[in-house]
């Protein structure tokens, strides 16, 4: 027992672990590396096959619906859900959690914000770009700051309680997400690296050459022969350059043609390119088939990869429940009716239609089969 207790003790627990000074706000991650930020963007553009796995997830990730606690907060909520404004061109808030999630794939780090008047009302969603935005902790790790960048100049955002916030597996003791794209940037670069090698091999080879041989006869004079060569390539160049349509080329003499590198081959790159889709594929957890690719030994999804993907939802879900839940509770608070929600997402079902249609008709018939029993009993 202490006699003479601290006057002033912390209202806020204190963090013993913590390796950072106090006072030092580490920056985020895209605030720290611009480019980093720039480079997942473009790797998405560059290999197109991210690109559509990413959008495969968010199309797999389903609907949802806010639940409330009694019918006249169902109803308004309802009319936010399909009404509220997103962005410039945007409606209805799962477009903007769609939107949400693909920021957070690709950079690790999802922001955005509610939009609200001067009574705290939400009016408005809007996508907030990560390079806008730095995060950072105060004296207390536990205290998250949010800075708006601009104009050079980090200001501390005025509302900190109407941004929205998500990371995805931060790192321990930092303020920062972790891109789904991480690892991938080295596999890309070899397998762009292929795909130009290809085009040069094929630009060398693929590309079709002609060699067109004119032997004048003999005692011909050289300026004729010269002047006729030059005649020969003339016609030559012009029936090839006609795209529109089918020139003959038509020569008085002993004239050979031939192709160049018919008989070469294209560089053959189908296994690395292969394996290392197949590393991109498991690392974005999406079936091959889902994408279009064929080396799967099934086109129909395993029970394995269905489970795995599905875990994978469901993490998601988990990450932005959450966000879709402060954003109704905000919205019914300022409408001052009771802001209790719950958010019910959509089963999520990988299954083919021929397998549902099975297992409907299948229940349907155990229904019939126990309903028949009852009455004979």
């Amino acid at each position: 027992m202490r006699l003479f207790p601290k006057k002033n003790p912390p209202d806020t627990p204190q963090v013993q672990t913590c390796a950072a000074s106090r006072g030092i706000i580490p920056p985020l991650f895209a605030a720290d590396n611009p480019a980093a930020a720039r480079f997942y963007r473009e790797l998405r553009d560059h290999v197109p096959i991210i690109d559509a796995a990413i959008m495969k997830l968010i199309r797999l990730l389903g609907s949802f619906t806010v639940v409330c606690n009694d019918d006249r907060a169902q109803r308004m909520m309802d009319d936010f859900v399909r009404r509220v404004p997103v962005g410039a061109a945007g409606t209805g808030l799962y477009g903007f959690i769609c939107a949400y999630f693909d920021q957070l794939l690709t950079y690790g780090t999802a922001v955005g914000e509610m939009v609200c008047d001067d009574e705290g009302c939400v009016k408005a969603l809007y996508h907030a770009p990560v390079s806008a935005v730095e995060l950072g902790v105060g004296e207390n790790p536990l205290d998250l700051k949010i800075g708006i960048r601009g104009a050079g100049l980090v200001k501390e955002a005025k509302h900190p309680e109407r941004i929205l916030l998500t990371l995805l597996n931060p790192a321990p003791g930092t303020v920062h997400g972790t891109s789904i794209l991480q690892g991938l940037p080295f596999v890309s670069e070899i397998l762009m690296k292929i795909f130009d090698c290809v085009g040069q091999n094929f630009e060398r080879a693929g590309n079709v050459r002609f060699a067109v041989t004119y032997n004048p006869p003999a005692g011909a004079s050289t300026f004729n022969s010269r002047q006729r060569v030059k005649e020969i390539a003339d016609e030559w160049s012009r029936a090839m350059r006609d795209k529109k349509h089918v020139c003959d080329f038509v020569s008085v003499g002993d004239v050979s043609i031939r192709a160049i590198g018919a008989d070469s081959q294209i560089l053959d790159c189908d296994v690395p390119v292969r394996h290392i889709l197949e590393q991109i594929v498991s690392k974005l957890s999406v079936p091959p088939f889902l994408l279009g690719l064929s080396w799967s030994s099934t086109e129909r999804m395993s029970t394995q990869q269905a489970d795995i993907l599905t875990s994978e939802l469901e993490y998601y879900r988990s990450l932005l429940t959450p966000v879709i839940e402060k954003i109704a509770r905000s919205y019914l608070y300022a409408q001052g009716v009771d802001p209790a929600v719950s958010v019910e997402w959509s089963n999520i079902s990988l299954q083919d239609e021929t397998e549902l249609a099975e297992a409907r008709l299948n229940n349907a018939r155990a229904a019939q089969l126990e309903q028949s029993m009852e009455v004979n009993e």
